[in-house]
């Protein structure tokens, strides 16, 4: 069933009287907005032969912010209604008192158009969507006599904002996302193994529940635990590695993008502080950061404080060219806002955060790359993983990788873990493929308790003396 459009100021709130307050919170502030919010989330979880979960939740809300220097007011409310929003504005003003700041911001205010503005679930009745996570188990179990487990699981969900900003400004976006998940787990002479796979974007379900679309991630989670359940024990010391493309950029993210955002620099707290201009990857290397690409998980028509997005380039052929911003630490650096401006919800402030971020190719042919391996492993697949933003150390464990000798690649290795930090790992990239993939649309991000929905990718390639934690044959 198609719902009304979310428009706060039609059905909640007058418009001029709304800005009237906003005004008055920041009056004497430097910056501030009001972030109104409707969203929809709805998943369905089919594990074991039968429909484990099924769940659904909606709010609404309204984050007023007033911000003077590095201090922010910020208050938050479920009711959207002039009372709540006046002492929204009170708590906001007590935190940044009086001052003589300029918040006014003559940038104009729009939204890009990078995804259809509609309900990805729209017209899909959660019947047909239990049928489908049905259909799902079966192929699975009917691929192989050895599936012992499969969990499927389908999600969808809508997030509206309106933001208006003290000058006048409007913008308003409509989010979707949609997501389709397998795992599944086998087993032979008592040894069981596990593989997922799956991913979306600001699409709408109806892509994802194509069958062309189902069975091929199913085909890829099964090949996955195949792949792992012949795997042999990892080795473990200081060796080259190769990364395979697209998702292995999850390492680039969280060992390296954490470290070029605004906030992290402006106090001195990443390793890429005060490095501007500097070299601080090998020749060759560019990171960037993009929201702007159409459908994409990570990607915003707008930002959470109504600017809009872009392509930021961050490391250009080995060179600190810029980090990511939102407003407040952009002002405070004395530089443009960069669209990178993210809440996880009304109910937080915003804060500088990664959208797309990726590695562009280069002009290796991947089986080259892999041919120059003399002894190392070959990483195509990651879990979970660990990063400390002052010194860019990193922890990440690999779901799927394999043992490379004189170029060529062998047994599939299990327990492996990389081990190392983002600044050193960055400067011994000796070869880029020129295969750069995007990840298929799984990435989430945390930072301070907030998560948001974020893409990453990259080329093959081959980074040299990184730490590889396993089992020694």
């Amino acid at each position: 069933m198609t719902r009304d459009r979310f428009d706060p100021f039609t059905q909640h709130l007058d418009r001029e009287q709304a800005l009237g307050i906003l005004r008055d919170a920041v009056a004497g502030a430097d910056d501030g907005e009001l972030f109104l919010e409707r969203s929809t989330a709805e998943t369905l979880v089919f594990d074991d032969g039968r429909l484990r979960n099924s769940g659904y939740t909606a709010s609404r809300g309204f984050g007023l912010r007033a911000v003077r220097g590095e201090v922010t007011g910020y208050a938050h409310s479920t009711e959207i209604n002039e009372e709540s929003l006046r002492r929204a504005a009170r708590t906001a003003r007590l935190a940044v008192g009086a001052g003589g700041g300029n918040w006014a911001d003559p940038a104009p205010m729009h939204a890009c158009d990078l995804y259809a503005a509609i309900d990805p679930a729209d017209g899909i009745p959660i019947a047909r969507r239990i049928d489908l996570l049905r259909q799902i188990d079966d192929y699975a179990r009917g691929k192989d006599p050895r599936v012992v487990q499969v969990t499927a699981s389908i999600a969808s969900s809508l997030q509206e904002v309106a933001i208006l900003r003290p000058e006048g400004g409007l913008v308003t976006d409509i989010r979707p996302m949609a997501r389709l998940n397998v795992a599944v787990i086998v087993e032979n002479n008592d040894r069981r193994e596990s593989g997922s796979f799956g991913g979306g974007g600001r699409v709408s379900l109806d892509g994802l529940m194509e069958p062309s679309h189902w069975q091929a991630s199913v085909d890829e989670a099964l090949r996955i635990a195949l792949v792992n359940l012949r795997s042999v024990p990892a080795p473990a010391g200081v060796m080259d590695v190769v990364l395979g493309p697209g998702w292995p950029g999850i390492l680039l993210h969280e060992a390296v993008g954490h470290g070029l955002e605004g906030d992290f620099n402006r106090k001195k707290a990443s390793a890429f502080a005060g490095l501007m201009g500097q070299q601080v990857a090998a020749p060759g290397v560019t990171v960037v950061d993009d929201g702007t690409i159409p459908d994409r998980r990570g990607s915003l028509s707008v930002d959470d404080e109504g600017t809009p997005p872009a392509r930021n380039v961050l490391i250009e052929d080995g060179i600190l060219v810029g980090y990511m911003q939102d407003r407040q630490n952009a002002r405070l650096m004395g530089v443009a806002p960069t669209g990178n401006g993210r809440r996880e919800s009304f109910a937080h402030a915003p804060m500088p955060r990664m959208t797309n971020t990726y590695m562009p190719g280069g002009n290796a042919d991947p089986a080259a790359i892999l041919s120059d391996l003399k002894d190392g492993i070959y990483a195509v697949g990651f879990g979970g993983g660990q990063v400390d933003i002052t010194n860019g150390k990193f922890v990440f464990s690999c779901t799927e990788a394999y043992r490379v000798r004189n170029g060529v690649v062998g047994d599939p290795i299990r327990g492996a873990t990389l081990i190392g930090d983002g600044a050193t790992a960055l400067q011994h990239v000796r070869a880029i493929g020129n295969d750069m993939t995007l990840d298929p649309g799984i990435g989430n991000c945390g930072k301070q308790g907030q998560w948001v929905p974020v893409g990453v990718g990259q080329p093959t390639l081959m980074i040299g003396g990184l730490t590889v934690g396993g089992s020694a044959n």
